[in-house]
């Protein structure tokens, strides 16, 4: 039987894949902000008022969902200005860095690698030190680091056993990882009792290639 739905990846770094169902429930979440001028009509959509036609008057405190921010983010106005939830902040940083494994990212940010690269679209002086733990391919990298060896072995270390409780702390990036080992896991424990014909890569590793092989080949 066929799926009736293919999951697709969310996106890389700054660009988001509207595609991907990861990738529009990350957009939904908000930032903290303040308005710079005054916003005509928006005071429903930013929960300011009851009427579509009212607008939200300068200097308002705002909590504004991530695709509208970007919407109205201009580095040249100064419409809207926003600053980074606090997981992303110093005192937060230098808990990742003392022991980034005791942290609850789903509590915290179920879209924390993703939701970290998107802050770099805006202008803000703490942008440096975010982007220091927020670059290259993966994002946050020094944090998943941390955190990526613990979760493979517990992906690997949990054969037919109750998981719930080893995910629960994860962002959702982590435990879709959690799901591919698990699942890399039972196919070799199916092959090696002779349950499969075959091993077959991931499909992460296949889109990898795909993606890799575009590139080489545009």
């Amino acid at each position: 039987m066929s799926e009736a739905y293919f999951p697709v990846g969310p996106g890389l770094g700054l660009e988001e894949n509207f595609l991907s169902l990861d990738d529009i429930l990350m957009s939904q979440e908000k930032l903290p902000g303040r308005a710079e001028s005054a916003l005509p009509r928006l005071a429903l959509a930013l929960g300011k008022g009851g009427g579509g036609a009212e607008s939200v008057p300068e200097g308002s405190k705002l909590e504004i969902p991530l695709w509208l921010a970007k919407g109205l983010h201009d580095s040249k106005r100064r419409i809207i200005s926003v600053e980074p939830p606090k997981i992303y902040k110093e005192a937060w940083r230098t808990v990742f860095s003392a022991d980034a494994n005791v942290v609850d990212l789903h509590k915290m940010g179920p879209y924390y690698y993703g939701f970290g690269s998107q802050l770099l679209n805006f202008d803000n002086p703490e942008n440096p030190e975010i982007a220091q733990t927020v670059s290259n391919c993966v994002y946050h990298l020094q944090t998943f680091i941390s955190r990526f060896r613990r979760i493979m072995d517990s992906s690997q270390n949990a054969y037919n056993e109750d998981t719930s409780a080893l995910v629960a702390r994860l962002d959702e990036l982590e435990r879709a990882l959690f799901q591919v080992g698990q699942k890399g896991l039972n196919d070799f424990q199916c092959w090696e009792k002779g349950q499969a014909s075959q091993i077959t890569a991931s499909s992460l590793v296949q889109n990898y290639g795909k993606r890799k092989f575009a590139e080489v080949d545009g």
